[in-house]
């Protein structure tokens, strides 16, 4: 059974820094699109940041500069790292996975894009 797992949300002050880690479970991942999702309660679920084998990272101009998304795959894990952390970047954030090898040169912004996801991390900046 695939599980993807994330950890490492909590309440930070603007302008401090959170990592959340997401552990798969199941299967490997390296050759698929692995994403960074958030929602906050009344809106739809927004991109974050993406990852594939086989083209640069990439972000929603909301966090560009701010957030890294990076990957273990020997830990099947995906790692965000976000600083300078924002109020309006409070938001339930969630991993997700792709089932099938990530398109050369394909971004994957979309939440139908993607097969698996996990539970939700809960972010909260206070101001």
């Amino acid at each position: 059974q695939v599980q993807l797992v994330e950890s490492g949300g909590g309440l930070v002050q603007a302008g401090g820094s959170l990592r959340l880690s997401c552990a798969a479970s199941g299967r490997t991942f390296s050759n698929a699109a692995m994403a960074w999702f958030r929602q906050v309660p009344g809106k739809e679920r927004e991109f974050v940041a993406g990852i594939s084998w086989n083209i640069p990272n990439y972000y929603a101009d909301s966090v560009k500069g701010r957030f890294t998304i990076s990957r273990d795959n020997a830990k099947n894990t995906v790692y965000l790292q976000m600083n300078s952390l924002k109020p309006e970047d409070t938001a339930v954030y969630y991993c997700a996975a792709g089932a099938v090898a990530a398109m050369w040169g394909r971004q994957y912004r979309r939440p139908n894009e993607y097969d698996y996801w996990g539970q939700g991390t809960q972010v909260t900046v206070s101001s």
